[in-house]
């Protein structure tokens, strides 16, 4: 699928949100947009977003998933947590790979919060590229009673994500629109912490972020 026809695709799904999940006719065409359609709609483009990968993501994704199969070999105390234990294994692989620590202030609309992930940046044919690798992505967007189509989208969601920004924000737009959609549905209220502003500032804030040194130590 071409970018131009993933983001008509998307602009579907927004849309059908927008106008609620009734079943509803296009004045200019004779196609019905159904739940179930929009529903296989997003799981598609869903599907697309997550499996795509360029050479450097690629790579990436090789080295991560070769060392997390082996991650019970490492004691985890002496090397100071999961996350800086991959790192280290990333650096022995020639990236360059650090912590990032993300945090943010409270405000009207989004309480302050802080998160860490991975941060892997690869130069190419003079380009710099960055990546974002979080080893527990899947289980940011877990919520409280899944309506079955949540569930269908959780599925496809790697429990790893490894991509540069824009993947991300098309992976959050999707899931942060579906859990609200969900939580409503169920008349749950939605968490702050599940908005897609506090998603968002998780991984993408460009106000406070750091890079945190890793020492070898093992």
């Amino acid at each position: 699928m071409g970018r131009l026809e993933e983001e008509i695709l998307l602009q579907m799904v927004n849309d059908f949100i927008e106008l609620g999940s009734s079943p509803t006719r296009d004045t200019n065409t004779t196609t019905t947009v159904t739940p179930d359609h929009d529903d296989h709609t997003k799981c598609y483009i869903l599907q697309e977003i997550v499996e795509s990968r360029n050479g450097v993501e690629s790579r990436v994704v090789e080295s991560v998933l070769k060392h997390m199969r082996d991650k019970m070999e490492c004691d985890e105390k002496s090397c100071g947590g999961l996350k800086k234990w991959l790192i280290k294994r990333l650096r022995m692989d020639g990236f360059s790979a650090s912590l990032c620590h993300s945090s943010w202030p409270t405000t009207l609309s989004c309480p302050g919060g802080a998160y860490e992930y991975i941060e892997v940046v690869v130069v190419e044919e003079a380009k710099q590229q960055r990546g974002i690798i979080d080893i527990d992505f899947k289980s940011q967007f877990e919520v409280a009673r899944p309506t079955p189509s949540y569930k269908r989208l959780l599925q496809i969601l790697p429990q790893i994500f490894v991509g540069e920004e824009d993947k991300l924000r098309r992976t959050l737009s999707i899931l942060c629109s579906e859990a609200k959609c969900s939580l409503t549905q169920n008349g749950l209220h939605i968490p702050p912490w599940r908005t897609a502003t506090y998603m968002r500032f998780k991984w993408l804030s460009s106000t406070q972020i750091s890079t945190i040194t890793i020492q070898t130590c093992c």
